[in-house]
């Protein structure tokens, strides 16, 4: 018998009306976003990091370790010209966020251009963004997540859905307007909900065909219009496990019950683990700065009190 839904864990927030650093970068951030010109000002003094075809570039450091290179301006212009482009184009980088030294952050897509010619010329690799969840460090993901989603947004609203005319963007990419309606169109995010199931002893999680290969995760899902939390959870458990913990093959590749014991041993592997041909799959977990990761520990933790 399931429990009720409880929280697992809540945030603790702080008010402070200090005018620190923090909201001096708030507010400059604010101005790059709505004035052209600040916002042109801040992209030739700027990071920029690319993508092709909404794939980050990535760099492998000799320790092994992947990174996200910031490149500026100016080499991003000379690398275009090497390949016989127009370094104009890079007036076309999206504004992602700022440092706390109030450096602007851009992320460009270059999948006009040939892939291994950019490779090449800025020693990196693109990578599929799933794959780069696993391979950047806790503070890069979020970042290269939110340049893809800004970039994917752009390509698909480039036009008015009520006049069918083109919209323009002004130069930080925050908005597109359509200038025969006179409607602004704002950068949109789907609500997910997650969950981490457990019937007092163990816990329920599942995986996707896209997955890599031996991970597991908690149950998530989009929300419906109109929809409470703990509507959209209960939907999301009926859709993708049923009552009788059988599982939708179209949403999930497999859903099983683990023990703490497989849990705790899953939580310490903190990367992708190398199964070969023949030997049997690890089971693992996404890693620490995922939301999952924090549902699973939680309960880990939880129930190691318990005993």
């Amino acid at each position: 018998m399931l429990q009720p839904l409880r929280i697992l864990f809540r945030p603790k927030w702080m008010v402070s009306r200090s005018s620190g650093s923090y909201v001096s970068r708030m507010r400059h951030l604010n101005k790059i976003k709505e004035e052209d010109e600040a916002c042109r000002a801040a992209l030739q003094s700027g990071n920029i990091f690319l993508y092709h075809k909404l794939a980050p570039l990535l760099r492998r450091t000799d320790s092994g370790i992947y990174q996200l290179p910031a490149l500026q301006t100016k080499d991003v212009e000379e690398i275009l010209e090497k390949l016989g482009e127009d370094k104009e184009m890079v007036k076309e980088s999206i504004l992602i966020n700022c440092t706390e030294q109030n450096e602007a952050q851009f992320s460009f897509d270059v999948g006009a251009i040939e892939q291994a010619a950019v490779e090449e010329l800025c020693r990196g690799t693109f990578v599929d963004l799933r794959k780069a969840f696993f391979l950047l460090r806790g503070s890069e993901a979020p970042l290269v997540a939110r340049g893809q989603a800004l970039l994917r947004w752009h390509q698909t609203n480039g036009f008015c859905s009520s006049t069918g005319q083109p919209t323009q963007r002004n130069q930080s990419g925050s908005q597109r307007v359509c200038h025969s309606s006179g409607i602004t169109y704002y950068p949109k995010m789907s609500p997910v909900v997650i969950v981490l199931l457990s019937d007092g002893k163990r816990c329920l999680l599942g995986r996707q065909s896209t997955f890599p290969r031996g991970m597991y995760s908690a149950l998530a899902g989009f929300c419906d219009i109109g929809e409470t939390m703990e509507e959209a959870l209960r939907r999301e458990i009926a859709e993708e496990v049923g009552l009788e913990v059988s599982v939708d093959k179209v949403e999930l590749e497999d859903a099983r019950w683990f023990s703490l014991e497989e849990v705790q041993e899953a939580l310490t592997i903190k990367a992708p683990p190398r199964n070969n041909k023949g030997e049997p799959t690890v089971f693992w977990v996404p890693p620490s700065y995922a939301i999952a990761n924090r549902l699973i520990q939680e309960w880990a933790n939880q129930q190691h009190l318990k005993s």
